[in-house]
């Protein structure tokens, strides 16, 4: 068993796929550097330094395979988290190459496409709700803040949605788990790594002025919209469940 240990990134991770062929490795396991933890010391180890001329390799291959829909789904399935997330890619990889007439990602009789398929489908579900919950909070500077912690790492999802909508406005969305966001300044819609976690502690007092006056607006239309005799919690919770009220003024 030969271990590849690569830097988290998705053009690391295609870089190590793209030298498993290339050293001709059978038994392997693809790991995150920071999360490998050497038992053995007589472990095989591969260091895997990302090179995107390698990966670009991979994936114009697998373009040519399975089309970009399908490179769309494998890019899914990394941002899903997966502890599995190497071992299906690979797989995908390997089958591509091995039946490169047929598109593999539809063979949902193998076990490691079905689970594709279902993770894909998850992570589409959350980007879907991460559209449709995101609440804007306008700051002291003319920012609008929004702050979401969303089971996938979906913010590379929801980036075009956001910056197709919003383009008048400066805007920015943090990703409370995973310490990054993105950051549109009416020019450029970027993603931001910050040094610390950000403390967003009584990050209410920056606020700005008219910020707590929309809130109590749209509490009171909230509330006065509502048809108490029409009230269904099982279907509202099912449409809206309890774990993105955090980010709903209206639940406040």
């Amino acid at each position: 068993m030969t271990t590849l240990l690569y830097d988290g990134s998705f053009d690391g991770l295609f870089t190590a796929i793209f030298e498993v062929f290339e050293y001709r490795y059978k038994e392997v396991e693809t790991v995150r550097r920071e999360r490998f933890h050497q038992e053995n010391i007589f472990a095989d180890i591969h260091e895997v330094i990302t090179q995107t001329d390698k990966s670009e390799r991979v994936l114009h291959k697998l373009e040519q395979n399975i089309g970009k829909q399908g490179i769309y789904q494998l890019l899914k399935v990394f941002l899903s988290e997966d502890p599995d997330l190497e071992k299906l890619i690979l797989s995908a990889v390997r089958q591509s190459v091995r039946h490169q007439e047929n598109n593999i990602l539809e063979n949902f009789a193998d076990p490691d496409i079905l689970k594709i398929s279902k993770i894909c489908k998850s992570v589409d579900r959350e980007r879907h709700r991460m559209t449709a919950f995101v609440r804007f909070e306008k700051m002291q500077d003319g920012v609008f803040f929004s702050k979401v912690d969303p089971d996938f790492n979906v913010l590379p999802l929801i980036r075009k949605h956001f910056h197709d909508r919003y383009q008048d406005q400066k805007w920015m969305i943090y990703d409370l788990r995973r310490n990054y966001g993105l950051l549109y300044d009416l020019n450029d819609c970027e993603f931001f790594y910050p040094d610390e976690k950000i403390d967003l502690n009584n990050y209410q007092q920056k606020f700005h002025d008219e910020e707590k006056s929309y809130q109590v607006l749209w509490q009171r239309y909230f509330t006065k919209t509502n048809i108490v005799e029409r009230k269904n919690m099982k279907l509202h919770i099912q449409h809206v469940p309890k774990r993105y009220w955090k980010y709903l003024t209206e639940k406040w």
